[in-house]
């Protein structure tokens, strides 16, 4: 079956692709910015990328007509945008439109578990969304979904930063808000197996775990599994405001996913019991065993996916090809160049850039940096990199977001997400002659960019010369490039 995949680059998306690949699928992986997202070996000829963007109409002509099947999984979770239920509104009216032109047969959308009660903003737009796409001409499956366990997910990494790195909490009451969380690999299951099974046409399905917890219970079960001592007081006093601001400073989510989870979080999740998991053969896993394979797949340095790699710092528009060309008119630049050995080994070194590697040189000084970027509103440093040992142009790393990552042409080009006033890049090339240049560019914005580059500049030379340096420290040449 020739299937669509919409938000393909995303952390649902790219787990589900390979499970559609496994089952003999032919995938069309629809994405804004073809440059975000690569296509591993072991997948050419099973897949076709397109660039599609829902809220732009002339792009959904690059949508094959011979599609059979399709997955809705855009959402506008971590979006700046305040008008965000018009955007998802018309990006599901502009869907709807393309499926019925291509006579799909079956379309399934993922959203959250919904309490006809109390629904916040997102959850009342997730909620619109369902209705219009279910309205199509085509046999249509909803699947709504809490919290997702699995590594690198959101919800994951916000536990496991709140109970890793505070012994004491003192937290909102809504940790005593009761959820159903489910295990990544049974949403997976879920999705992939509701394709074209006659059983799940016309219907709307919860999808939840078998355990259900408060998050606080969620919090302190966590630290068991990880042999922690943790202690929570909840308190009444914090305001959405100020439990947004808890989240955003003590974890690596950003401050609008913060203020969106919190407003969600107050809501009890609970999901409508059915048999769907009994007629697709799913064996729900409980949070113990979610957790520990989430840690099992960090440990094998297996992580698919990760929630950080989303645009959402607000700086990168949709398109990274945009920040390729790094300009030279108007900008300052850092170059350092050392003549090397083993490129190969040095190229491995700078591939493992970042996250727990850390930066070579200074690394306490980067986590001041991040800290500062933090205070001021941007991603900080928390949010490291999903994989240790590859990258992938769009990938985050750091306050970085990956431009170009090409082994062959042995260059990584990154570009500045932390708040500046101005733009700066980070490139590491080695040339044919087994040369490193290692070239930092800053474009300033008005007056304060030209004080800020020179404020830092006596940081930089102890810096970015210890960096190279030590990247290149067994595999330094004698001789000048």
């Amino acid at each position: 079956m020739k299937v669509l995949l919409t938000g393909a680059n995303g952390y649902i998306g790219k787990r589900l692709l390979p499970a559609l690949i496994h089952q003999g699928h032919f995938v069309v992986c629809c994405v804004r910015d073809h440059n975000r997202f690569t296509v591993e070996e072991e997948y050419v000829g099973k897949v076709e990328v397109v660039e599609v963007d829902f809220l732009q109409e002339d792009t959904l002509a690059n949508i094959p007509h011979d599609i059979e099947g399709a997955y809705f999984l855009i959402h506008s979770m971590s979006s700046k945008n305040r008008d965000f239920e018009s955007l998802e509104t018309m990006t599901a009216q502009n869907f709807k439109v393309a499926m019925n032109r291509c006579k799909v047969k079956h379309v399934i959308y993922l959203g959250g578990i919904i309490n006809d009660e109390q629904l916040s903003r997102h959850l009342q737009s997730r909620k619109k969304v369902e209705d219009i796409l279910a309205k199509g001409d085509y046999q249509f499956t909803g699947l709504h979904a809490g919290i997702i366990l699995g590594s690198g997910s959101a919800s994951f990494e916000i536990i496991r930063d709140l109970v890793e790195k505070l012994p004491f909490m003192i937290a909102p009451k809504w940790l005593l808000t009761r959820s159903q969380p489910i295990a990544i690999r049974n949403v997976i299951e879920f999705l992939s197996r509701s394709l074209s099974n006659p059983y799940a046409f016309g219907k709307s399905f919860d999808i939840a775990g078998p355990d259900i917890m408060t998050y606080k219970q969620m919090l302190l079960r966590f630290a068991k599994i990880r042999g922690l001592r943790r202690w929570i007081v909840t308190v009444p006093l914090m305001t959405p405001k100020l439990s947004s601001y808890w989240l955003y400073f003590v974890t690596s989510t950003s401050y609008k996913l913060a203020s969106n989870l919190v407003e969600s979080m107050k809501v009890p999740i609970i999901g409508q019991k059915n048999d769907l998991a009994r007629q697709l053969d799913i064996q729900l896993l409980d949070f113990e065993t979610a957790i520990k394979l989430a840690f099992l797949k960090i440990q094998q340095n297996d992580v698919l996916s990760s929630w950080t790699d989303s645009l959402t710092s607000g700086i990168l528009d949709t398109s990274l090809s945009n920040f390729v060309q790094v300009p030279t008119f108007g900008c300052f630049t850092d170059v350092k160049k050392r003549k090397i050995t083993d490129a190969e080994k040095v190229m491995a070194r700078i591939w493992s850039i970042g996250g727990n590697t850390g930066w070579y040189y200074g690394t306490w000084l980067w986590k001041i940096r991040g800290f500062m970027d933090k205070l001021s509103g941007g991603v900080g440093l928390r949010r490291g990199r999903t994989n240790l040992l590859t990258i992938h142009p769009g990938d985050a790393l750091d306050f970085w977001r990956v431009l170009l990552a090409d082994r062959e042409k042995q260059r990584l080009l990154l570009f500045a997400e932390m708040k500046l006033p101005g733009e700066a890049w980070l490139e590491f090339q080695i040339d044919s002659h087994n040369c490193l240049c290692q070239k930092a560019t800053f474009r300033p914005r008005g007056l304060l960019g030209r004080i800020y580059w020179y404020t830092v500049l006596p940081f930089h030379y102890f810096i970015f010369n210890g960096m190279i340096n030590n990247i290149i420290s067994e595999y330094r040449s004698d001789d000048k490039c």
